[in-house]
């Protein structure tokens, strides 16, 4: 199985560096400081996982998450955040579409398991929009057969 990336969107380089460091044995790891960063990394990899702070310079996670809905509605997202704001984990599954929200300092394996399910089911949903894709050119193919008269 192809093996797609995780980013993580973080403007505290020690995060980023404590995340690589954590997850690059399992997960092909992409870090960014800004969601500027971010934004540029998702257009040039395939992302299955974003984990993003929630409290960053510029743009907010919530926000980066909720630009990007448009552009790649099937990246699974993650939402991690120093504190406990019911507003913001709020915002985040309404907003922001997340799979997860998670208190820093996250768990290793807790966080993990949680990427893990994530990239299944991203992955799950392009097979499906494959098998879609499959099933409407069948269907075409037989509307055109049966227009042709066989």
């Amino acid at each position: 199985m192809m093996q797609f990336g995780v980013l993580y969107v973080d403007d505290e380089i020690h995060n980023l560096n404590s995340f690589k460091a954590a997850f690059r044995r399992d997960f092909n790891i992409f870090t960014a400081q800004s969601a500027r960063e971010g934004r540029r990394i998702l257009d040039q990899n395939e992302i299955a996982v974003i984990v993003t702070d929630q409290r960053m310079p510029g743009m907010t996670g919530i926000e980066f998450l909720e630009s990007i809905i448009p552009i790649y509605p099937d990246t699974i997202r993650i939402l991690l955040t120093g504190f406990s704001d019911v507003n913001a984990v709020m915002d985040a599954i309404n907003r922001g579409q997340v799979y997860k929200y998670l208190v820093k300092p996250w768990a290793d394996e807790e966080l993990k398991m949680y990427i893990q399910n994530a990239m299944e089911i991203y992955h799950l949903r392009r097979e499906n929009k494959d098998l879609a894709q499959k099933l409407e050119k069948a269907n075409e193919q037989l509307n055109a057969l049966k227009a042709s008269g066989l």
